[in-house]
Protein backbone atom coordinates (compact mmCIF):
# COMPACT_ATOMS: atom_id res chain seq x y z
CA UNK A 1 0.00 0.00 0.00
CA UNK A 2 1.38 3.13 -0.97
CA UNK A 3 1.79 6.11 2.26
CA UNK A 4 3.18 9.18 2.81
CA UNK A 5 5.98 9.85 4.56
CA UNK A 6 6.26 10.17 8.58
CA UNK A 7 7.30 13.75 8.25
CA UNK A 8 4.10 14.57 6.24
CA UNK A 9 2.38 13.17 8.88
CA UNK A 10 4.00 15.07 11.64
CA UNK A 11 3.94 18.16 10.02
CA UNK A 12 1.49 20.74 11.76
CA UNK A 13 -1.29 22.36 10.19
CA UNK A 14 -0.82 26.47 9.88
CA UNK A 15 -2.84 28.57 12.67
CA UNK A 16 -2.86 31.31 9.91
CA UNK A 17 -4.84 29.30 6.95
CA UNK A 18 -6.45 26.06 8.79
CA UNK A 19 -9.05 27.49 8.59
CA UNK A 20 -9.78 28.88 5.54
CA UNK A 21 -12.43 26.60 4.58
CA UNK A 22 -14.82 27.77 6.80
CA UNK A 23 -13.94 30.75 6.12
CA UNK A 24 -14.62 30.14 1.98
CA UNK A 25 -17.57 28.32 3.06
CA UNK A 26 -19.15 31.66 4.75
CA UNK A 27 -18.42 34.38 2.00
CA UNK A 28 -20.33 31.31 -0.45
CA UNK A 29 -23.27 32.11 2.13
CA UNK A 30 -22.35 36.02 1.33
CA UNK A 31 -20.97 36.96 4.69
CA UNK A 32 -18.58 39.52 5.18
CA UNK A 33 -15.09 37.75 6.47
CA UNK A 34 -12.60 40.15 8.37
CA UNK A 35 -9.51 38.69 8.20
CA UNK A 36 -7.53 39.42 10.72
CA UNK A 37 -5.84 35.78 10.69
CA UNK A 38 -3.11 36.40 7.97
CA UNK A 39 -0.52 39.27 7.51
CA UNK A 40 -1.66 40.34 3.68
CA UNK A 41 -1.31 43.95 3.90
CA UNK A 42 -4.18 46.16 2.51
CA UNK A 43 -1.65 48.82 1.27
CA UNK A 44 -1.21 49.29 -2.33
CA UNK A 45 2.11 47.68 -3.88
CA UNK A 46 3.78 50.48 -5.04
CA UNK A 47 3.22 51.01 -8.11
CA UNK A 48 6.83 51.90 -9.38
CA UNK A 49 7.03 48.04 -8.70
CA UNK A 50 4.80 47.21 -11.50
CA UNK A 51 5.63 49.50 -13.39
CA UNK A 52 9.29 48.24 -13.27
CA UNK A 53 8.01 44.93 -14.68
CA UNK A 54 5.82 46.63 -17.48
CA UNK A 55 8.30 48.56 -18.94
CA UNK A 56 10.87 45.78 -18.81
CA UNK A 57 12.06 45.27 -22.54
CA UNK A 58 12.19 41.25 -22.41
CA UNK A 59 12.52 39.64 -25.21
CA UNK A 60 13.29 35.91 -23.55
CA UNK A 61 12.75 35.50 -19.99
CA UNK A 62 16.03 34.07 -18.82
CA UNK A 63 17.34 32.78 -15.78
CA UNK A 64 19.17 35.16 -13.65
CA UNK A 65 22.37 34.35 -11.44
CA UNK A 66 21.85 31.68 -8.53
CA UNK A 67 22.40 34.72 -5.87
CA UNK A 68 20.71 37.27 -7.95
CA UNK A 69 20.30 40.08 -10.35
CA UNK A 70 23.47 41.09 -9.94
CA UNK A 71 22.11 45.40 -10.14
CA UNK A 72 19.57 44.25 -7.23
CA UNK A 73 22.45 42.86 -4.74
CA UNK A 74 24.37 46.00 -5.46
CA UNK A 75 21.38 48.30 -4.52
CA UNK A 76 20.40 46.54 -2.14
CA UNK A 77 23.46 46.46 0.14
CA UNK A 78 23.39 50.44 -0.19
CA UNK A 79 19.88 49.92 1.71
CA UNK A 80 21.70 48.31 4.18
CA UNK A 81 24.59 50.51 4.39
CA UNK A 82 22.27 53.59 4.73
CA UNK A 83 20.59 51.53 7.64
CA UNK A 84 24.33 51.26 8.95
CA UNK A 85 24.69 47.31 8.22
CA UNK A 86 28.43 47.15 7.16
CA UNK A 87 27.51 45.17 4.25
CA UNK A 88 28.23 44.47 0.18
CA UNK A 89 26.76 42.53 -2.19
CA UNK A 90 28.82 39.83 -2.15
CA UNK A 91 27.31 39.38 1.49
CA UNK A 92 23.72 39.02 -0.02
CA UNK A 93 21.96 35.99 -1.78
CA UNK A 94 18.47 36.93 -3.23
CA UNK A 95 15.90 33.86 -2.27
CA UNK A 96 12.33 33.11 -2.55
CA UNK A 97 10.94 34.76 -0.04
CA UNK A 98 12.18 35.01 3.52
CA UNK A 99 10.69 30.92 3.42
CA UNK A 100 13.72 30.00 1.11
CA UNK A 101 16.24 32.29 3.32
CA UNK A 102 15.13 30.40 6.47
CA UNK A 103 15.48 27.02 5.06
CA UNK A 104 18.92 27.58 3.02
CA UNK A 105 20.60 28.67 6.37
CA UNK A 106 19.39 25.90 7.98
CA UNK A 107 20.65 23.30 5.34
CA UNK A 108 23.90 24.98 5.19
CA UNK A 109 24.83 25.57 8.52
CA UNK A 110 23.02 22.62 10.27
CA UNK A 111 23.36 19.07 10.18
CA UNK A 112 20.84 17.09 10.48
CA UNK A 113 19.64 16.45 14.21
CA UNK A 114 21.24 18.74 15.43
CA UNK A 115 19.35 22.00 18.02
CA UNK A 116 18.18 25.32 17.55
CA UNK A 117 16.93 27.01 20.47
CA UNK A 118 13.40 29.33 19.72
CA UNK A 119 11.52 31.59 22.16
CA UNK A 120 7.97 30.97 21.62
CA UNK A 121 5.72 31.65 20.79
CA UNK A 122 7.17 32.12 17.04
CA UNK A 123 6.12 31.93 13.12
CA UNK A 124 4.15 28.84 13.01
CA UNK A 125 6.24 27.97 9.49
CA UNK A 126 9.74 27.49 11.14
CA UNK A 127 8.76 24.45 12.27
CA UNK A 128 7.77 23.10 8.71
CA UNK A 129 11.72 24.80 7.82
CA UNK A 130 12.84 22.85 10.96
CA UNK A 131 11.39 19.58 9.75
CA UNK A 132 12.25 19.90 6.26
CA UNK A 133 16.20 20.22 7.17
CA UNK A 134 15.95 17.45 9.69
CA UNK A 135 16.33 19.61 12.53
CA UNK A 136 14.91 19.84 15.80
CA UNK A 137 13.39 23.37 17.60
CA UNK A 138 13.71 23.90 21.25
CA UNK A 139 11.84 26.25 22.89
CA UNK A 140 12.18 28.73 25.17
CA UNK A 141 8.53 30.15 26.59
CA UNK A 142 7.87 33.94 26.57
CA UNK A 143 5.18 34.94 28.28
CA UNK A 144 1.96 36.98 27.47
CA UNK A 145 2.50 38.30 31.16
CA UNK A 146 5.68 39.85 30.09
CA UNK A 147 4.30 41.56 27.04
CA UNK A 148 6.72 38.85 25.24
CA UNK A 149 9.99 40.16 26.48
CA UNK A 150 13.04 38.10 25.73
CA UNK A 151 13.14 35.08 28.88
CA UNK A 152 16.03 35.31 31.00
CA UNK A 153 19.17 34.00 29.48
CA UNK A 154 19.66 31.42 32.07
CA UNK A 155 16.70 29.27 30.96
CA UNK A 156 18.54 29.42 27.23
CA UNK A 157 21.53 27.82 29.01
CA UNK A 158 19.66 25.35 30.49
CA UNK A 159 18.54 24.32 27.64
CA UNK A 160 22.28 24.19 25.83
CA UNK A 161 23.61 20.44 25.14
CA UNK A 162 26.10 19.15 22.55
CA UNK A 163 23.34 18.88 20.01
CA UNK A 164 22.80 22.75 19.91
CA UNK A 165 24.11 24.54 17.36
CA UNK A 166 22.33 28.43 17.18
CA UNK A 167 19.82 30.56 18.19
CA UNK A 168 16.66 31.89 16.24
CA UNK A 169 14.89 35.22 17.03
CA UNK A 170 12.39 37.17 14.83
CA UNK A 171 12.73 41.00 15.40
CA UNK A 172 10.83 42.78 15.37
CA UNK A 173 8.65 39.24 16.84
CA UNK A 174 6.27 37.83 14.19
CA UNK A 175 3.50 37.12 16.55
CA UNK A 176 3.68 39.02 18.98
CA UNK A 177 5.32 42.33 17.86
CA UNK A 178 8.32 42.36 20.47
CA UNK A 179 10.79 44.57 19.44
CA UNK A 180 14.29 43.27 21.46
CA UNK A 181 16.35 45.85 22.97
CA UNK A 182 19.80 46.85 22.48
CA UNK A 183 20.05 44.67 26.08
CA UNK A 184 18.49 41.92 25.05
CA UNK A 185 20.78 41.17 21.89
CA UNK A 186 23.69 41.84 23.39
CA UNK A 187 23.16 39.17 25.97
CA UNK A 188 22.49 36.54 23.16
CA UNK A 189 25.69 37.91 21.14
CA UNK A 190 27.08 36.85 24.64
CA UNK A 191 25.27 33.96 24.95
CA UNK A 192 26.56 32.49 21.07
CA UNK A 193 30.29 33.72 22.16
CA UNK A 194 30.31 31.91 25.32
CA UNK A 195 29.20 28.79 23.36
CA UNK A 196 30.32 28.94 19.77
CA UNK A 197 26.65 29.26 18.43
CA UNK A 198 25.12 30.80 15.21
CA UNK A 199 22.69 33.43 15.43
CA UNK A 200 19.48 33.35 12.72
CA UNK A 201 17.91 36.18 12.61
CA UNK A 202 14.37 36.87 10.78
CA UNK A 203 14.37 40.72 10.30
CA UNK A 204 11.35 40.89 7.88
CA UNK A 205 9.95 44.09 9.78
CA UNK A 206 12.36 46.22 10.10
CA UNK A 207 11.21 49.14 9.04
CA UNK A 208 7.62 49.18 11.34
CA UNK A 209 9.15 49.71 15.02
CA UNK A 210 6.86 52.54 16.61
CA UNK A 211 9.14 53.24 19.64
CA UNK A 212 12.62 53.52 18.24
CA UNK A 213 14.24 51.82 15.54
CA UNK A 214 15.24 48.33 15.72
CA UNK A 215 18.98 47.03 16.07
CA UNK A 216 20.12 44.54 13.31
CA UNK A 217 21.91 41.47 14.70
CA UNK A 218 24.35 42.41 11.84
CA UNK A 219 25.46 45.71 13.51
CA UNK A 220 26.33 42.99 16.62
CA UNK A 221 30.14 43.20 17.54
CA UNK A 222 32.45 40.66 17.71
CA UNK A 223 29.62 37.92 15.92
CA UNK A 224 30.10 39.00 12.17
CA UNK A 225 31.36 35.76 11.38
CA UNK A 226 28.57 33.55 13.44
CA UNK A 227 24.93 35.93 12.29
CA UNK A 228 23.15 34.96 9.18
CA UNK A 229 19.61 37.45 9.12
CA UNK A 230 16.64 37.19 6.71
CA UNK A 231 15.17 39.82 5.09
CA UNK A 232 11.93 39.68 2.72
CA UNK A 233 10.10 42.49 0.61
CA UNK A 234 6.93 40.87 1.41
CA UNK A 235 6.07 42.85 4.22
CA UNK A 236 7.81 46.36 3.52
CA UNK A 237 6.51 47.08 0.33
CA UNK A 238 3.37 45.25 0.70
CA UNK A 239 4.10 42.98 -2.31
CA UNK A 240 3.81 39.46 -0.49
CA UNK A 241 2.80 37.68 -4.11
CA UNK A 242 6.17 38.67 -4.99
CA UNK A 243 8.15 35.76 -2.89
CA UNK A 244 11.58 38.26 -2.86
CA UNK A 245 13.87 37.89 0.17
CA UNK A 246 17.59 38.05 0.98
CA UNK A 247 19.96 35.94 3.02
CA UNK A 248 23.02 38.09 4.67
CA UNK A 249 25.77 37.00 6.08
CA UNK A 250 29.80 38.32 6.87
CA UNK A 251 30.56 34.30 6.79
CA UNK A 252 32.23 33.25 3.28
CA UNK A 253 32.24 29.55 4.20
CA UNK A 254 28.03 30.07 4.65
CA UNK A 255 27.64 32.07 1.47
CA UNK A 256 29.28 29.46 -0.38
CA UNK A 257 27.77 26.46 1.57
CA UNK A 258 24.19 28.33 0.09
CA UNK A 259 25.36 29.26 -2.98
CA UNK A 260 25.27 25.64 -3.82
CA UNK A 261 21.56 25.19 -2.53
CA UNK A 262 20.49 28.43 -4.54
CA UNK A 263 22.27 26.69 -7.76
CA UNK A 264 20.44 23.55 -7.02
CA UNK A 265 17.20 25.20 -7.26
CA UNK A 266 18.24 27.65 -10.95
CA UNK A 267 17.48 30.93 -9.60
CA UNK A 268 14.96 33.36 -7.70
CA UNK A 269 12.67 34.41 -10.13
CA UNK A 270 12.89 37.46 -12.65
CA UNK A 271 10.48 39.72 -12.95
CA UNK A 272 10.02 39.58 -9.08
CA UNK A 273 13.77 40.37 -8.49
CA UNK A 274 12.89 43.36 -10.96
CA UNK A 275 10.00 44.83 -9.66
CA UNK A 276 11.60 44.72 -5.82
CA UNK A 277 14.87 46.51 -7.65
CA UNK A 278 12.55 49.23 -8.29
CA UNK A 279 11.29 49.56 -4.80
CA UNK A 280 14.68 50.27 -3.65
CA UNK A 281 14.17 53.99 -5.93
CA UNK A 282 11.31 54.76 -3.53
CA UNK A 283 12.02 58.17 -1.13
CA UNK A 284 12.71 57.47 2.72
CA UNK A 285 9.53 58.60 3.10
CA UNK A 286 8.11 56.02 1.75
CA UNK A 287 8.10 53.98 5.31
CA UNK A 288 7.33 57.05 6.97
CA UNK A 289 3.76 57.08 5.58
CA UNK A 290 3.34 52.99 5.89
CA UNK A 291 4.70 53.31 9.07
CA UNK A 292 2.11 56.04 10.77
CA UNK A 293 -0.78 53.88 8.91
CA UNK A 294 -0.09 51.11 10.74
CA UNK A 295 0.75 52.45 13.78
CA UNK A 296 -2.89 54.39 13.79
CA UNK A 297 -4.34 50.80 12.72
CA UNK A 298 -2.20 49.48 15.87
CA UNK A 299 -3.52 51.89 18.01
CA UNK A 300 -7.53 51.87 17.28
CA UNK A 301 -7.31 47.56 17.77
CA UNK A 302 -5.09 47.53 21.11
CA UNK A 303 -7.48 50.24 22.31
CA UNK A 304 -10.73 48.27 21.49
CA UNK A 305 -9.01 45.12 22.99
CA UNK A 306 -8.16 46.63 25.68
CA UNK A 307 -11.93 47.38 26.67
CA UNK A 308 -13.41 44.05 26.09
CA UNK A 309 -14.04 42.28 29.43
CA UNK A 310 -11.59 39.36 29.96
CA UNK A 311 -9.48 40.47 27.27
CA UNK A 312 -5.40 40.77 28.05
CA UNK A 313 -3.22 42.44 25.38
CA UNK A 314 0.26 44.09 25.60
CA UNK A 315 1.08 46.82 23.42
CA UNK A 316 3.40 45.40 20.77
CA UNK A 317 6.44 47.85 19.59
CA UNK A 318 6.80 46.68 16.11
CA UNK A 319 5.33 44.44 12.88
CA UNK A 320 1.73 44.55 12.78
CA UNK A 321 0.64 41.69 14.85
CA UNK A 322 -0.30 41.17 18.40
CA UNK A 323 -1.15 38.66 20.43
CA UNK A 324 -4.32 38.53 23.23
CA UNK A 325 -5.56 36.51 25.75
CA UNK A 326 -9.09 35.79 25.31
CA UNK A 327 -11.60 34.65 27.84
CA UNK A 328 -12.42 31.06 26.51
CA UNK A 329 -11.31 27.92 27.03
CA UNK A 330 -10.04 27.02 23.72
CA UNK A 331 -8.98 29.75 20.95
CA UNK A 332 -8.87 26.51 18.16
CA UNK A 333 -12.55 25.78 18.76
CA UNK A 334 -13.66 29.51 19.35
CA UNK A 335 -11.89 31.01 16.47
CA UNK A 336 -13.60 28.01 14.01
CA UNK A 337 -17.06 28.74 15.77
CA UNK A 338 -16.73 32.32 14.71
CA UNK A 339 -16.67 30.90 10.90
CA UNK A 340 -19.37 28.69 10.88
CA UNK A 341 -21.86 29.75 13.93
CA UNK A 342 -21.31 33.17 14.48
CA UNK A 343 -22.66 36.22 12.71
CA UNK A 344 -22.83 39.78 13.45
CA UNK A 345 -24.82 42.47 10.92
CA UNK A 346 -24.22 39.47 8.32
CA UNK A 347 -20.30 39.35 9.05
CA UNK A 348 -17.60 37.39 11.31
CA UNK A 349 -14.11 37.48 11.72
CA UNK A 350 -10.94 35.01 11.08
CA UNK A 351 -8.40 35.18 13.70
CA UNK A 352 -5.34 33.05 13.99
CA UNK A 353 -5.46 30.54 17.04
CA UNK A 354 -2.30 30.76 19.99
CA UNK A 355 -1.56 27.44 20.19
CA UNK A 356 -0.22 27.02 16.47
CA UNK A 357 2.45 29.35 17.51
CA UNK A 358 3.72 27.14 20.44
CA UNK A 359 5.46 23.69 20.59
CA UNK A 360 5.20 23.19 24.17
CA UNK A 361 1.99 21.20 24.82
CA UNK A 362 -0.71 23.31 26.38
CA UNK A 363 0.30 26.84 25.86
CA UNK A 364 -1.35 29.46 24.06
CA UNK A 365 -4.86 27.96 24.15
CA UNK A 366 -6.61 31.24 25.24
CA UNK A 367 -4.30 33.05 22.73
CA UNK A 368 -5.04 34.93 19.83
CA UNK A 369 -2.81 36.45 17.08
CA UNK A 370 -4.20 39.18 15.00
CA UNK A 371 -2.75 41.54 11.85
CA UNK A 372 -3.67 44.51 12.18
CA UNK A 373 -3.43 45.04 7.81
CA UNK A 374 -7.16 45.92 7.12
CA UNK A 375 -7.75 49.63 7.05
CA UNK A 376 -9.48 51.09 10.26
CA UNK A 377 -12.96 51.10 9.41
CA UNK A 378 -12.46 47.53 8.62
CA UNK A 379 -10.36 46.84 12.26
CA UNK A 380 -13.67 48.06 13.99
CA UNK A 381 -16.09 46.58 12.66
CA UNK A 382 -14.53 43.52 13.29
CA UNK A 383 -13.84 44.49 17.01
CA UNK A 384 -17.28 45.16 16.72
CA UNK A 385 -17.91 41.58 15.77
CA UNK A 386 -15.20 39.85 18.38
CA UNK A 387 -17.00 41.85 21.02
CA UNK A 388 -20.42 40.23 20.62
CA UNK A 389 -18.63 37.38 19.37
CA UNK A 390 -17.38 36.79 23.17
CA UNK A 391 -20.76 37.54 24.85
CA UNK A 392 -22.41 35.30 22.48
CA UNK A 393 -19.44 32.55 23.19
CA UNK A 394 -20.20 32.43 27.00
CA UNK A 395 -23.93 31.89 26.18
CA UNK A 396 -23.43 29.25 24.02
CA UNK A 397 -20.35 26.96 25.79
CA UNK A 398 -22.69 27.08 28.59
CA UNK A 399 -25.83 26.10 27.43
Amino acid sequence: MITISQRGINMPSSPIRKLSSFAEAAKKEGVKVYHLNIGQPDIETPSVMMEAVHQASLKVLEYTDSAGILSFRKKLAQYYQSKNIDVDYEDILITIGGSEGILFAFMACLDVGDEIIVPEPFYANYIGFAMAAGIHIVPITSTIESGFALPPIASFKEKITTKTKGIFICNPNNPTGYVYSEKELLQIRDLIKEHDLYLFSDEAYTEFSYEGKVKSTLTLLGVEDRVIMIDTFSKKYSACGARIGALVTKNKLVIEAVMKFAQARLSPPTLEQIAAEAALNLPNNYFEETRKEYQHRREVLINRLQKMKGVYCPTPNGAFYVMAKLPVAHTDHFCQWLLTHFRYQNATLMLAPGSGFYTTPGLGNQEVRLAYVIHVEAINAAMDCLEQALLEYSIWSHS
